[in-house]
């Protein structure tokens, strides 16, 4: 079995458990969050993953990432739930915005200097705000 095998079928059974919480026999406290009131939540989760990663403990790291996972789960959960976009939606967006602004390793382009990535790199991001303030 492949990882990314493993990966998504983990990532499809913390969606459904996010769905099982916010559903009618749910729990209390995760049906009536909100993506205001889950903010306070990935903010916090957020500043503990990083002070993990300065730690160095992987599996302090680890946990912290499924925390963060969690609070993603449910924010997704709420968009869709107001038909407004779902996790695969928004995974499907930050895979075509990695492949665009990497062409060098998708589209075959020579790979230049880290200064002169960074500066495509910049180049792609400002064409991409262009295009979404048109």
């Amino acid at each position: 079995m492949h990882e990314h095998d493993r990966d998504g079928r983990a990532l499809a059974h913390l969606l459904a458990i996010v769905d099982r919480l916010r559903g009618r026999d749910g729990c209390p406290w995760d049906r009536k969050q909100t993506p205001e009131t889950l903010k306070k939540y990935l903010l916090e989760e957020t500043a503990e993953l990083a002070e993990a990663i300065d730690s160095g403990d992987a599996s302090h790291i680890r946990e912290e990432i499924g925390d963060l996972f969690f609070i993603l789960a449910m924010l997704t959960a709420m968009f869709r739930e107001k038909d407004l976009f779902s996790a695969a939606d928004a995974l499907n967006d930050i895979i075509e915005k990695m492949i665009r602004r990497h062409p060098h390793v998708f589209a075959g382009q020579a790979t230049g200097s880290e200064r002169e990535l960074r500066r495509q790199w910049e180049t792609i991001k400002a064409g991409e705000k262009q295009t979404r303030n048109s």
